[in-house]
């Protein structure tokens, strides 16, 4: 027989957890239509933070919540009454996990927008960082909940450990790209925005994973690298070039008087030293040519950048033009001379006609 004082018990834990829902639910909405409102007046980030980490309270672990308050005035048993806390704790820690994945990803995008103009080695770095704290948080609060549930974590964790060794073994391609990954971040061979060469490939890194590294080539294609192989490559970094080092070679032809080919070093020289950004290095009559008097010339420019170089080579080029023309010296363009050497007939006999 149902007695009142029972009906009355159930009630009343009906109304304490619909009301739990009801303040959870609506103060959640409340509480982050006012952070919304007083965000943008405000010049902290906390909270803009606030807001972000209360939108991921689920209205499931709301429902949870009340209902777990409710169950705390009836009379249930000792074994449906642990089950409850018990429930509730994982509910709890998995809303934990919601929120410190949120909270990681938030804190990682806002530190990467600060320091992506002043430090871009930062948004190599942080990625993978972030994943691994991410990685860490879920795995500490899935042995809390296996814990309270009274699963022994420490024989857990030494099976796992021996499972561990087998699973390595049978992806040892992905950890490989994935230690790789580790190794790009801290020892930093390039970082996102560098300028590399890789073997026969070339392009600008646009972003660097836990397996693959892609780069946009020139030609406007994304090549996807496996960590692993593009550590093993040689790589060629032209963002840390701090001199650009420049060496061509102009031709002159054999006949250029004697004279000019002695001042020519000299001309190149003027040249290049009228020019602030640039240091000469040498200018020098190399060598013989198949079809010109050759001369080899080095400088270095101090800005790094391809376009200053093309530059700076096109104005050189253009005077050493207009130095040649006043001077008469002319630039060699291949030639060939043909000499033909006409054997002598023999002579004909006064008899050779009769």
């Amino acid at each position: 027989m149902i007695h009142l004082k029972d009906i009355s018990i159930w009630l009343y834990a009906g109304l304490i957890t619909v009301a739990v829902f009801l303040v959870g639910y609506y103060g959640k909405k409340i509480m982050v239509n006012r952070l919304r409102i007083s965000a943008p007046t405000t010049k902290t980030d906390w909270d803009d933070l606030a807001g972000l980490l209360l939108e991921r309270i689920h209205d499931i672990f709301l429902l949870l919540l009340a209902l777990y308050a409710g169950s705390l005035v009836l009379p249930l048993s000792e074994d449906v009454s642990d089950l409850f806390g018990k429930l509730f704790v994982v509910a709890f820690l998995f809303q934990a996990a919601l929120i410190g994945n949120r909270a990681i990803a938030l804190a990682i995008k806002r530190y990467r927008q600060r320091k992506t103009e002043s430090n871009i080695a930062a948004t190599t770095t942080l990625g993978s960082i972030g994943f691994v704290l991410q990685l860490l948080l879920w795995f500490s609060l899935l042995l809390v909940a296996l814990d309270n549930f009274g699963i022994n974590i420490t024989t857990l964790i030494a099976g796992l450990g021996i499972g561990g060794i087998a699973v390595a073994l049978a992806v040892q391609n992905i950890l490989g790209d994935l230690f790789a990954s580790f190794s790009i971040v801290f020892d930093k061979p390039f970082v996102i925005g560098d300028f590399i060469i890789v073997g026969d490939f070339l392009g600008t890194v646009e972003y660097v994973g836990l397996k693959t590294t892609r780069i946009r080539s020139l030609s406007g294609e994304q090549l996807i690298f496996s960590n692993a192989d593009l550590l093993q490559s040689r790589i060629r970094n032209f963002k840390r070039m701090q001199e650009r080092r420049v060496v061509f070679t102009i031709g002159v032809r054999y006949q250029t008087p004697h004279k000019k080919l002695q001042a020519l070093p000299g001309m190149i020289k003027e040249i290049i030293e009228e020019r602030s950004d640039v240091r000469f290095d040498r200018a020098h009559f190399k060598e013989y040519g198949a079809y010109s008097l050759n001369f080899e010339i080095v400088f270095w420019i101090m800005n790094p950048d391809y376009n200053v170089f093309m530059d700076i080579q096109q104005a050189i080029n253009l005077s050493l033009y207009e130095c040649f023309e006043e001077n008469g010296i002319e630039f060699a363009y291949p030639t060939q001379k043909i000499i033909i050497e006409k054997d002598e007939l023999p002579s004909k006999s006064p008899n050779s006609f009769k």
